[in-house]
């Protein structure tokens, strides 16, 4: 397995995301919502040693990639690490269209006619044997084109879904995914957990290795399921050659201090950390600190 970027820069700031300040999250959003403002952090992060991102699938995103393609000779080392679905996107547009206009829109827009026929087929496959795998690539292929001709080094499904198919304890679809994303798109498949034990354990049981995963890994605890300290014996035990480990939310949304932080991190066994940051002076801050 290719290893990752030790350091990954998230997308959280530029979509008004804070689990803790309603006030911050508003500040983010109106400053956000112009683009220049999101590449001025991105062309930060660039300059202080950042080579890779985390995006999610979310309305801004298009604009985002494109602007990166359109400028692949200042950005084409970036490695990119993009999670779908962006869960709220889907649900927005059901409400505002109907299913079925949203259906319409989600596959059929922007797809060329050679790409329509292959989507229809594969939806009459799935119609007709109910294979529900086959709806599953529909709308990979769907999300992925958002970031064609980008670095992209691994793919992720957000929490939302993959804790949702852990639930259910799913063993074929995480199988089907990781086959889908490797045979098709080259990349390594990923997963982002809010319960780090209970996933790598169930992959463990099924045999599902060569995966990257991001959870919530941090000081004070916060987001770590079941509990802080079951985190930890597993992260001690890990075999990185067969999982490697992101830890997101090291900050805690900002309740504890970035030494407190990095202290922490530094001294687990982990590969990588995606972190957000809007200023400059704080991203090469967190970039000095991560010692991994």
């Amino acid at each position: 397995m290719e290893t990752i970027d030790k350091i990954i820069l998230g997308d959280n700031q530029f979509f008004g995301i804070n689990h803790r300040s309603q006030e911050k999250s508003e500040e983010m959003l109106k400053r956000f919502g112009n683009i220049d403002n999101i590449f001025e952090v991105y062309d930060n992060a660039f300059e202080c040693g950042v080579k890779a991102v985390m995006l999610n699938s979310n309305e801004k995103a298009v604009a985002i990639c494109d602007r990166f393609r359109d400028n692949k000779t200042k950005y084409g080392d970036i490695a990119w690490y993009p999670s779908i679905p962006y869960a709220y996107k889907y649900a927005n547009m059901v409400n505002e269209l109907g299913i079925f206009p949203a259906i319409n829109e989600t596959i059929f827009k922007g797809n060329s006619a050679k790409g329509v026929l292959g989507m229809m087929a594969k939806g009459v496959t799935a119609a007709i044997t109910k294979d529900a795998m086959k709806m599953m690539e529909m709308l990979i292929d769907v999300e992925y084109k958002m970031f064609r001709g980008l670095n992209v080094k691994a793919f992720f499904l957000q929490n939302i879904v993959t804790d949702l198919i852990l639930g259910y304890n799913i063993k074929e679809v995480f199988e089907h995914f990781c086959e889908y994303i490797r045979k098709k798109y080259k990349v390594i498949p990923g997963f982002v957990t809010l319960n780090l034990p209970y996933l790598l354990s169930k992959f463990q049981e099924w045999g599902i290795e060569e995966v990257v995963i991001s959870s919530s890994i941090n000081a004070a605890g916060f987001n770590m399921h079941p509990s802080k300290e079951e985190c930890e014996k597993l992260i001690a035990a890990n075999d990185p050659s067969k999982y490697q480990l992101i830890a997101m939310n090291v900050l805690a949304s900002g309740s504890i201090s970035p030494k407190e932080s990095f202290d922490y991190i530094n001294s687990l066994n982990i590969q990588s950390v995606v972190f957000g940051a809007s200023s400059k002076a704080h991203i090469q801050s967190t970039v000095n600190s991560i010692k991994l």
